[in-house]
């Protein structure tokens, strides 16, 4: 299938056509007619099978970043309103081939997993070209029994699931869990008419309680997988919008049925290091009926609760643009009455006209703004002595000179 190519489909195409054209299909086709699509353009342009022609190695990069266009609902969605730019600018998820990383590389993707970044790993182009080939090892795996084992990383186990009419009808569904918690990958293959296995549908393991497990259901109705993936990149992206993006990860699978006959499924090891640890089963459905139908309503239910977050959210937006706008606002007015009120306080204390320095030179009191003695009244005494005039003067004088000449009589007559 060659979904590993979709890093070098996207830096190898400086000039890109639109992807319904690249895929020969309508803006209008089902994601079932786009699959299809793209399986027979892979098939006729994989570079197995064309060696020596890097035209074709060109077109096959330009069907697979088509391909990684066209079968993600959200991206289908922003190319259809907006093109490449709107495809651009969200980033393409990236996708990493753990068999060609090193040792080096794989530790610094197994430590950001660690952390909750989100990687999203790739089928290994060797185990896809030895299924292409025909030439992969299938073990046997009949409905209503359970397989055990461990695979290596990077590396496939095949099965083969072989069902009866009355079982085709009633429903089949393969699920496998791991209780040692490995990561790894349901696959699902389709043989082509080279007696080969394409990939059409693979699903990965997900974190359930105390188990990690991953299943396909083929009940003769749509059903739908959860991509975890986007969700933790929505939530990365944006933290506070996150919850919105919750159910844009239920999308529909592309086969809802199995005919009678043999099927292929694999489990794929998909940890960093070490070997995964698996329980494989295969089960008819007609005794679980009630079940089916819980899950039929239960997924109807949430395409519905999508729908109405998908409207809350535009109100929500509004709503919040208009909280932040009241808020800024309610800042400004406080920011606004706090200066007002300062102004007021110092106008108020201008009043007070006594100061420091003065009342350190009075030395008495302040009594309604006004000291007992008035500044400067010790200054102008000194005037009033000297500014009398004749009057004040003479007066002092002629009684100094009447004390001294009676005193000079009392002398003489004694």
């Amino acid at each position: 299938m060659g979904s590993g190519s979709k890093l070098e489909g996207t830096s190898a195409l400086p000039i890109r056509r639109d992807p319904y054209e690249v895929l020969c299909v309508s803006r209008d086709s089902s994601d079932q007619e786009i699959k299809t699509a793209y399986r027979k353009l892979a098939l006729k342009y994989h570079p197995d099978k064309n060696t020596n022609n890097p035209e074709a190695a060109e077109q096959f990069k330009e069907v697979a970043f088509s391909y990684s266009i066209l079968s993600d609902p959200e991206k289908r969605r922003q190319y259809d309103n907006a093109g490449f730019e709107a495809i651009d600018a969200e980033g393409m998820d990236m996708e990493i081939d753990l068999s060609n990383l090193g040792t080096v590389n794989t530790m610094f993707a197994a430590l950001f997993s660690k952390l909750g970044v989100p990687i999203k790993t790739t089928i290994s182009a060797t185990v896809l070209e030895e299924a292409l080939n025909g030439t992969v090892t299938v073990r046997p795996l009949p409905v209503g029994t359970s397989v055990s084992g461990k695979v290596e990383k990077q590396c496939a186990h095949f099965f083969g699931v072989t069902i009866s009419e009355q079982q085709a009808v009633a429903g089949i569904v393969v699920r496998v869990t791991s209780t040692a918690q490995s990561k790894f990958k349901l696959l699902y293959f389709e043989q082509d008419a080279n007696a080969g296995y394409g990939l059409a549908l693979q699903e990965d393991s997900e974190k359930t309680g105390k188990i990690t497990s991953a299943g396909m259901y083929f009940l003769h109705f749509q059903v739908y997988r959860m991509d975890s993936t986007l969700n933790a990149l929505a939530m990365a992206k944006d933290p506070e919008a996150a919850f919105f993006k919750r159910l844009e990860g239920l999308q529909p699978c592309e086969v809802s049925e199995l005919k009678a006959g043999t099927h292929i499924f694999a489990v794929y090891g998909d940890n960093f290091f070490k070997t995964a640890t698996y329980t494989i089963e295969a089960l008819c459905v007609g005794s679980y009926e009630d079940t089916t139908h819980k899950l039929r309503d239960i997924e109807a239910q949430i395409l519905r609760k999508r729908n109405e977050l998908r409207q809350f959210e535009t109100e929500y937006r509004k709503a919040l643009a208009r909280f932040q706008e009241v808020t800024n606002r309610y800042t400004q007015e406080k920011q606004s009455v706090d200066e007002l009120l300062k102004q007021r306080d110092s106008i108020h204390s201008s009043f007070t006209v006594s100061k420091l320095d003065n009342n350190a030179v009075g030395g008495s009191g302040i009594s309604n703004g006004s000291s007992s003695k008035t500044p400067g009244e010790d200054a102008e005494s000194p005037k009033e002595d000297g500014g009398s005039d004749g009057k004040d003067k003479s007066a002092k004088k002629k009684w100094f000179n009447l004390n001294l000449k009676g005193s000079a009589s009392d002398k003489k007559l004694g």
